[in-house]
């Protein structure tokens, strides 16, 4: 049984991109300790059939097809969860898009979609929620932010600033928050086996590189699903994942400019490397 459930013995939640790769293993994980998981997902179909392996295995399930940018389908769902679970324990606010090119190349448009998807769905889940979990004096938010954050590689500026305001957001949160027994996690993980380039708009050679830096990981979403809610429970506002990552979170606190020129340099080789592959 995972803290988090003996922390919260009402046991409800709910995630946001529930229907694949993270979001999809964290309802698993949860389903094993018998909770109440709202599932939304713009992807209607998977949605269906994730929620009904909830059900087998332990989990309440109730389904809600959402797109997380739009505030106004965003209030009834969180209405509509809040009215049929009677409260929330656990918000995750996991629904996100990765996607990349260069700066000037990427449209506004494109810009406009990552913000309200990364950025704003981690808005809208805190805005809708959170006076329910002050009103009971209790909850934990866990935004899914990025290692993307802290790495801030050429040609992903749309999905790095985001990610880097779902650390702002989770940072100021958790100073608002702590008066009101609400936990708030940001979770930093670099690349794991996940489907996050399903939407890609920034061309092929994006989606090569990234896939090969997910192959290259060798983790998969289930373990890392399970790192963070073990840390989740122990109120960790950082949850920064595998070690890899925290290491190259120290190291650009202590020498900034010099992280920098490393990470310029290992783009252009997994650019190069990706170059290659399309040939």
């Amino acid at each position: 049984m995972y803290q988090l459930t003996q922390n919260h013995p009402f046991k409800r939640a709910f995630i946001t991109g529930a229907a694949s790769g993270l979001g999809k293993a964290f309802c698993h994980e949860l389903s094993k300790d018998g909770w109440t998981i709202g599932m939304a997902d713009i992807n209607t179909k998977e949605l269906e059939a994730v929620a009904a392996e909830i059900g087998m295995a332990g989990g309440k399930p109730l389904v809600f097809p959402l797109d997380v940018s739009d505030k106004d389908q965003y209030k009834l769902v969180a209405e509509a969860f809040l009215a049929k679970a009677v409260g929330i324990d656990l918000l995750f606010n996991n629904a996100g898009v990765g996607d990349g090119s260069l700066f000037e190349e990427y449209s506004i448009e494109n810009y406009e979609w990552m913000v309200g998807i990364n950025q704003m769905g981690v808005v809208h889940g805190c805005w809708y929620f959170i006076p329910a979990m002050k009103k009971q004096a209790s909850g934990h938010i866990i935004n899914t932010a990025s290692a993307a954050a802290i790495g801030c590689a050429p040609t992903m500026a749309a999905y790095n600033m985001t990610k880097a305001a779902v650390v702002a957001i989770s940072e100021t949160l958790y100073g608002e928050l702590m008066d009101h027994n609400i936990q708030v996690s940001c979770i930093q993980p670099t690349y794991f086996k996940t489907n996050v380039i399903q939407y890609a708009r920034g061309g092929e050679l994006v989606k090569k590189a990234t896939q090969m830096f997910i192959e290259k990981s060798g983790l998969q979403a289930d373990e890392v699903a399970q790192e963070i809610l073990v840390r989740a429970g122990k109120k960790e506002l950082y949850i920064i994942l595998p070690k890899e990552a925290r290491k190259m979170w120290l190291i650009k606190r202590l020498a900034p400019t010099w992280f920098r020129k490393k990470v310029k340099e290992q783009f252009m080789y997994a650019m190069g490397v990706a170059m290659r592959r399309m040939k």
